[in-house]
């Protein structure tokens, strides 16, 4: 499989590259800065210079020709002006999809973030454009005729992944109290891009006791988690 990733360089990113790589795959990483390539070629991809603010659609798609699937996971970063979070999160996820329709890649996955569904109640500090610009990119993937999956994570923290996670539509008040490891995001988007039957979904995440493999596929048979942790250790101690 041929992944391209936008925001090839973000933390998110670099895990998944290094988790497509390590089973095989090719990893294709867009990065905005040359000295950026290293980093991304370390994680086991490949690099490519592409400024998503400053490129055409058509020279986009010219790098995504052959790929099997697209993911963004580009952002543009805490202490961003308003009008950077909408040209990055908005409108870079949206050339990502006119690219993707122009090169024929149909599957899409976008990294999100919890809240967007009530982006129209944040106010105007930092959170508010980032959330207004994320709901804008959902709103506007989900009126294309790509098979995509929409990917909204709860805080996002450095600790080690835990490979277990809650993966549901809509997690309520725990989406914005709790958090997941950006390793069980990068793992959960590996797992999206296997399973056919979460496209037309979005879907909150938050770390867990759902195995992450076990999480997605509950999700695409439109099922909650099963607590598949507590089972397997049931198992265990049966033996």
């Amino acid at each position: 499989m041929r992944t391209v990733i936008a925001g090839g360089h973000g933390q998110i990113a670099l895990r998944l590259t290094r988790l497509l790589a390590e089973r095989g795959d090719e990893a294709v990483g867009l990065v905005r800065n040359p000295e950026h390539t290293a980093d991304v070629e370390a994680a086991g991809g490949r690099a490519v210079v592409l400024d998503l603010e400053h490129s055409s659609a058509g020279e986009l798609a010219a790098v995504l020709d052959g790929a099997d699937a697209v993911v963004f996971a580009a952002g543009s970063g805490p202490g961003s002006s308003p009008e950077r979070k909408d040209t990055v999160d908005r409108a870079g996820a949206a050339l990502l999809a006119d690219a993707a329709e122009q090169a024929g890649v149909t599957r899409y996955v976008l990294v999100s973030s919890v809240g967007a569904d009530r982006a129209d109640e944040a106010g105007d500090d930092a959170m508010g454009p980032y959330l207004r610009a994320k709901a804008a990119s959902e709103a506007d993937l989900r009126s294309r005729p790509l098979d995509w999956t929409i990917l909204r994570p709860g805080r996002l923290t450095d600790e080690p992944g835990t490979g277990t996670v809650r993966l549901e539509p809509s997690l309520g008040a725990a989406a914005t109290e709790g958090s997941v490891t950006r390793d069980d995001v990068a793992r959960t988007i590996v797992a999206l891009l296997d399973e056919a039957a979460v496209v037309g979904l979005t879907l909150e995440l938050l770390n867990g006791d759902d195995l992450v493999d076990a999480a997605v596929q509950a999700a695409g048979r439109g099922e909650p988690g099963d607590g598949s942790v507590d089972a397997l250790e049931g198992e265990a101690g049966r033996v």
